[in-house]
């Protein structure tokens, strides 16, 4: 055990636990949507019991159960009691979607890319103002995981999804993190297209360059600088739409 030394306050152990049932409610209902989408779930299909789903993800029952609510909240499933949980057809057309067909080109991701730079811009602003110890502290831990990636040889999707749900997340507004967590990893493009590999600086140049531009976002979500907190998203989503638009032109 570490001895403390004067004045030197005990770290809480296991600090990304103390967020955890707020915390891996988005992610395990992110986790099912995508089981969803990729047909791994299909409309019919019982999902797998509170039992199998605690194993699974290794939480509690509370967090299940608060999982699945969400799920019946969004139309997704629905509880027949005393049977189970089930998946639900999806809603017709007049309900807002995006699927993994919307991701189809190198246009339809940067589609997606514009509308994030409207949500996300302001996010990092909400976030600058609202930001918990407990929220840089998980922001810094993407960037660590970022950068280990990085080290890897790893394209650091996971890690890069994950900075981004941290700064919705610290805005305090559910709404912002439920769309993260509707749209999924999808939305980095590199699910979708071989930027990094395809870069003309280098796989590794490309990604130390995100990870800079994401430090960037952090300092100035750190030091409570809404506008710069919002000028750094900005600038990071449109140099990833710029670096798009230049494969595009460099495939056509």
């Amino acid at each position: 055990m570490k001895t403390l030394m004067p004045g030197e306050a005990a770290k809480p152990s296991g600090a990304t636990r103390a967020r955890r049932p707020r915390g891996l409610v988005p992610e395990i209902v992110a986790q099912l949507q995508q089981d969803m989408r990729d047909g791994r779930l299909v409309p019919g299909d019982k999902l797998p019991t509170e039992s199998a789903l605690m194993e699974r993800f290794e939480v509690s029952r509370t967090v299940v159960r608060e999982a699945i609510s969400r799920l019946q909240a969004s139309g997704a499933v629905e509880t027949r009691h005393g049977i189970g949980t089930f998946v639900v057809e999806a809603p017709e057309a007049g309900t807002f979607r995006i699927a993994a067909e919307d991701f189809a080109t190198v246009a339809d991701v940067i589609s997606v890319l514009e509308l994030r730079i409207s949500l996300e811009t302001e996010a990092a602003g909400l976030a600058a103002q609202r930001r918990s110890p407990l929220n840089l502290q998980a922001m810094q831990e993407a960037l660590d995981n970022f950068e280990a990636s990085i080290r890897e040889d790893s394209d650091a999707v996971p890690s890069d999804f994950q900075f981004h749900m941290e700064v919705a997340r610290a805005t305090g507004n559910r709404h912002f993190e439920d769309l993260m967590t509707y749209l999924g990893t999808m939305i980095i493009p590199r699910t979708r297209i071989k930027t990094a590999q395809h870069a003309s600086e280098g796989r590794l140049a490309y990604l130390q360059r995100v990870h800079a531009e994401h430090q960037s976002i952090f300092v100035a979500i750190r030091d409570q600088q809404s506008d710069l907190a919002r000028a750094a998203m900005r600038t990071h989503l449109s140099n990833s739409r710029e670096r798009l638009r230049r494969s595009q032109a460099q495939s056509g």
